[in-house]
């Protein structure tokens, strides 16, 4: 049995006390009833979070949700962050269900969401659907340089020469995701270039402009799940689109994810504008994922990896000084070593212990995530079962959605001990 409190000057002491007892039978929630004993290979028994030291601003924010979920008023932002295990936005969505479902009530924001497949080969999330009208330009913050600055989505596309449209579509059944208000992140080179947004048969100008932090406001007449921006570019003026925040005012609780293929850890500390960004939604929570693109190479640097982390949390702080942190490990992953032959990537423990670690500096928590799905060599497991790809670094569709409920899982298992 593992058993903490924690106590400072505003918050009366709350003790938090988690039970393991790995020697008993565990039988499966009704959340993994699909997956029989042929899974054994999932420790299922360690799917808890690891809880870091002074963790009183984890402890506040589940206080916070707690009063939200049960009481029907103000705001939760949580938020994803990660590389191509975000991007391709299948885990991120399997988890904003979750909360959805636990909250009980109409959807509150939808938050920030980006148009990835506007550009060519770049995949987009399943919920919302982009079309576009003409191919974009893309920027990443992978790359070593680009023609503009990047803000927290760590992504960008872009047009130029001749007018270009974007179409949003919401594509979630289950959920209304309609927003009264939209807030695009973009801005041109060149002349300056006012987005039009069309609905329906109404066309219209930003309703307001703030040219110092790149925003345009459209308070709208009606909530929508359909609209369409265009970008009236003439040569040689060129506008970026860095993010749309989809809006509607209604208390709950809002999931945003941010993800891009093949981010490592200073590539987000490489986008000039993350924490002027940041700053317009401060996150209560911040989920990181981020770390496989780090741990891939053969020159892995647990202390460099550690310090990356906290310059990056350092300006989620300068956003929200209150923020809570939940630490994801990798998950298992193999690596080409010659033509046709793999290998297990070794790194994993590493970082597991280096998220540990982080979880101890910042007063977080850690997800074992390499723990639970099976450890060193268990991804191969998971592709005989139909859950990872061939690379055996990404998941497929029913495996992220698995590792989205043992997240899950993990994360509200403090909620049954802080009810008031």
């Amino acid at each position: 049995m593992q058993s903490f409190a924690q106590t400072d000057e505003t918050t009366d002491s709350v003790a938090i006390e988690m039970q393991s007892d790995t020697s008993a039978v565990w039988v499966l929630p009704e959340l993994f009833s699909d997956y029989d004993s042929t899974f054994s290979f999932i420790k299922f028994n360690d799917d808890t979070l690891y809880w870091g030291k002074d963790s009183m601003k984890l402890v506040r924010f589940y206080q916070k949700w707690n009063d939200v979920i049960q009481n029907k008023r103000g705001n939760v932002h949580i938020m994803h962050i990660g590389g191509s295990h975000v991007q391709a936005g299948t885990m991120s969505h399997r988890i904003r269900k979750h909360v959805l479902a636990e909250y009980g009530g109409e959807p509150a924001d939808r938050g920030l969401i980006f148009p990835y497949s506007a550009a060519n080969a770049c995949n987009n999330p399943r919920d919302y659907k982009i079309t576009r009208s003409d191919v974009f330009s893309l920027i990443r913050n992978v790359y070593k340089e680009y023609p503009s600055p990047l803000g927290m989505s760590g992504i960008s596309v872009y047009c130029t020469q001749s007018v270009h449209s974007i179409k949003f579509t919401m594509n979630e059944p289950d959920y209304d995701f309609a927003t009264d208000t939209l807030i695009l992140f973009g801005r041109s080179n060149g002349h300056y270039i006012d987005p039009i947004l069309k609905y329906d048969t109404i066309w219209r100008f930003a309703d307001e402009t703030d040219t110092v932090n790149d925003r345009f406001y459209y308070y709208l007449d009606r909530p929508l799940q359909e609209f369409t921006f265009y970008f009236p570019c003439g040569a040689p003026d060129t506008f970026f689109v860095n993010g749309l925040w989809l809006k509607n005012g209604k208390p709950g609780v809002t999931f945003t994810s941010i993800g891009v293929n093949g981010a490592a850890v200073p590539s987000y500390l490489r986008c000039k504008n993350f924490t002027r960004d940041l700053k317009a939604f401060p996150p209560d929570l911040v989920i990181f994922g981020i770390g496989v693109n780090d741990a891939f190479g053969n020159d892995f640097d647990p202390t460099v990896f550690k310090n990356n982390y906290l310059q990056l949390i350092s300006r989620i702080q300068e956003a929200n000084p209150e923020c809570a942190f939940i630490f994801l490990s990798n998950n298992d992953t193999w690596k080409k070593v010659r033509r046709g032959r793999y290998a297990v990537n070794q790194t994993g423990p590493q970082v597991s212990e280096t998220m540990k670690r982080l979880a101890d500096l910042t007063g977080g928590a850690c997800w074992d995530q390499f723990e639970v799905m099976g450890g060193l060599g268990s991804m191969a497991k998971w592709q005989a079962k139909g859950m990872a790809q061939k690379d055996r670094v990404h998941f497929t569709v029913n495996g992220y959605n698995l590792i989205g409920d043992l997240f899950w899982h993990a994360f509200v298992q403090p909620l049954k001990t802080l009810q008031p």
